[in-house]
């Protein structure tokens, strides 16, 4: 299992009503497909053996005995698949029918789980034919499928021998869709992956619905679910089935038949990434063991580790939505979360007076809008707005205009200051030769443009507003007390790749024409800090020349503390996401960057500035992220290394 991923299988067999022996093959072929194609759990739906739509053939001692047949059949079939096989059917027990779902697992029926709750209204049913199972105080208890063969029977959880992290629960069809489904308390007692065998018809809006509940309860529970529905084959006399099959991780989609089909649905659950996500949460309960409440009983099974390719894709922009209308509303979302932080320091402090330094790149660009919407927000003059220009050494034209215009544009004050003289005034002053081009002749114009904002700050009554975004944080590429410190850093939660769309949102969606023309000329400035001397009147200092491209940044960023990915981790699913753009060796140089300067630039971090958290990643010393200063890397290039 590389890296904690797990391939599983959702699979809906073309059955026959009441034909076990047809259906029987069906799985079996299916199951044998869907090892060979490395799932290491393959589901199929409920009550498949015999088909769903039977209706008073359930009654028939024929058809069930029939069905432990065909369930004897199918593991003796699958002994040789290296994968935990559940499929349904009805099976009788002390003189009640139950709907059930048998665990396979090396040719052994290892395990049968009767459904708790049966559905007997509208369309459905059920209660005519089955008994909805309640323990009576038992786990489990065994049950006789032929003579001389039993299995457990009740409620179980199913705990892989070789992959600890693999623990699997199961629940049917209607448990999904009660106020509370099994699978919480199973998640409690440490299931990581639930497998619900399902007939769900098809009806018009419900397929959405089904989605969002299959999402939901993935996420509620911070576990895999993979959802196998009926579909061809079952009687269509009154009803339609569509084999609808899901696969959910912690809220995500990451498998999905289409509607209408039969066959298999392949999905990669990454199980160590829901063991760390439990571990972060100290509210998801402690795990139960048997005896305690609301445990359950216990049965193992066997899958040997599989190294597979990964199929699974990771989007190479993870804080960007790939749809249009979601990234949409996404930065709509976000600019109104920035402003209305912003808004609410405004008016708590009672300050009617803000003051940003102004370059005509990227940030700062977006801290202007923010600070004006914010001004909005409160009804006050954006007047009250300075934005300060303050051109030196590595000025050019194209952004000293840009940001005139954009101050035009907005109709805030803008103010510029020439700090040429003072940063000449200060070398002299520390013996620093203008000639040297070092750290010191870039960091003096950072700190001198940061004593300028805040100067004029408490001069006008106001506020310095922060522009530095997460990426610049992540990597420590910003000057410590320089553009670094600020009274309110409202895109301190924002990366870089997100700043380019809140950008480019504002300008789709303005009404000035020229204002529109500016930011989308901003857009297509490289970025750069503005400190070293233009080459031929143009920006010779590129960020992403030096530290490498912000996309691999933010992508490693995401992975490494959202995620909580190890390295080469982060390193097999980039090549994946990026082929074709960025070569593995490549990728792999800019991780190390990334990581040595993550862990030495920390102490930038640790006295961050007050700002909105507006996205699930964020550095804040106070927030997400707590790290010592003094942390080292080692571990983690070591981890590259492997």
């Amino acid at each position: 299992m590389k890296d904690g991923f797990l391939r599983v299988a959702a699979a809906t067999p073309d059955i026959k009503v009441a034909d076990c022996d047809h259906n029987a093959d069906e799985i079996i072929r299916l199951a044998k497909e869907a090892c060979k194609g490395g799932a290491s759990v393959i589901v199929f739906p409920e009550l498949c053996i015999t088909g769903y739509t039977c209706g008073d053939l359930f009654l028939q001692k024929v058809l069930l005995d029939g069905a432990k047949t065909a369930l004897i059949k199918i593991a003796a079939e699958t002994a040789k698949c290296n994968a935990l096989i559940v499929v349904g059917l009805p099976f009788e027990m002390h003189g009640k029918l139950y709907n059930c779902a048998a665990a396979l697992n090396k040719g052994e029926i290892i395990g049968l789980v009767p459904k708790k709750n049966i559905p007997a209204y509208s369309e459905f049913y059920e209660a005519r034919h089955f008994t909805p199972w309640q323990n009576g105080g038992e786990l489990s208890q065994k049950a006789e499928i032929a003579d001389g063969l039993y299995t457990l029977f009740g409620d179980i959880i199913f705990e892989c021998k070789e992959i600890p992290e693999l623990v699997v629960g199961i629940e049917v069809c209607e448990d999904l869709w009660v106020p509370e489904p099994p699978s919480a308390k199973l998640a409690i007692s440490g299931a990581t992956l639930i497998c619900n065998p399902s007939a769900s018809d098809e009806v018009i809006g419900k397929g959405d619905y089904r989605v969002q509940l299959v999402k939901s309860q993935s996420a509620r529970l911070v576990c895999g679910y993979i959802y196998a529905d009926a579909g061809m084959g079952e009687s269509t006399q009154d009803l339609v089935f569509c084999g609808h099959n899901l696969i959910c991780e912690n809220g995500t989609v990451i498998g999905e038949s289409r509607k209408f089909t039969t066959g298999i649905t392949y999905g990669e659950i990454d199980l160590h990434r829901l063991v760390g996500e439990r571990g972060k949460m100290n509210t998801f309960p402690c795990r139960k063991k048997v005896g305690s409440e609301n445990s359950f009983g216990e049965a193992e099974f066997s899958i040997m580790p599989k190294n597979l390719d990964l199929k699974r894709r990771f989007e190479p922009m993870p804080f960007v939505p790939t749809n249009k209308t979601d990234l949409n509303i996404r930065c709509e979302e976000i600019l109104t979360m920035q402003a209305t932080g912003l808004a609410t320091r405004l008016r708590h402090i009672g300050c009617k007076t803000a003051v940003i330094g102004l370059s005509g790149g990227l940030d700062s660009t977006l801290a202007l809008i923010v600070t004006v919407h914010a001004f909005d927000m409160l009804a006050l003059d954006r007047k009250g707005i300075t934005a300060v220009t303050m051109p030196c050494f590595g000025t050019t034209k194209r952004t000293k205009s840009n940001a005139y215009y954009l101050a035009e544009a907005y109709g805030v004050t803008l103010k510029e200051v020439d700090i040429t003289a003072a940063v000449r005034r200060h070398f002299e002053d520390i013996g620093q030769d203008e000639a040297v081009l070092d750290v010191t002749f870039e960091n003096g114009q950072a700190r001198e443009r940061t004593q300028v904002l805040m100067d004029i700050a408490n001069k006008l009554g106001g506020i310095v507003i922060g522009t530095g975004d997460l990426s610049e944080l992540a990597l420590g590429w910003a000057t410590y007390n320089g553009d670094h410190m600020s009274m309110y850093g409202v895109n301190a939660s924002v990366p870089k790749t997100l700043v380019r769309h809140l950008v480019a949102y504002e300008s789709a969606n303005t009404e000035n024409a020229k204002l529109a023309e500016v930011l989308n000329d901003v857009l297509a400035t490289p970025v750069s800090p503005e400190l070293l001397p233009p080459s031929d009147g143009e920006i010779s200092q590129k960020t992403e020349d030096i530290v490498g491209p912000y996309e691999l940044h933010d992508y490693f960023l995401y992975y490494l503390v959202r995620c909580g990915y190890p390295p080469k981790k982060i390193l097999r699913i980039a090549e994946q996401s990026f082929e074709g753009t960025y070569s593995k060796d490549t990728i792999k140089k800019w991780l190390t960057v990334f990581l040595r300067r993550f862990f030495s630039q920390q102490f930038k971090r640790s006295c961050l500035p007050d700002g909105p958290k507006v996205g699930t990643v964020t550095l804040s010393p106070r927030g997400d992220w707590r790290m010592p200063s003094d942390a080292c890397v080692r571990l983690w290039l070591e981890d590259l290394e492997k």
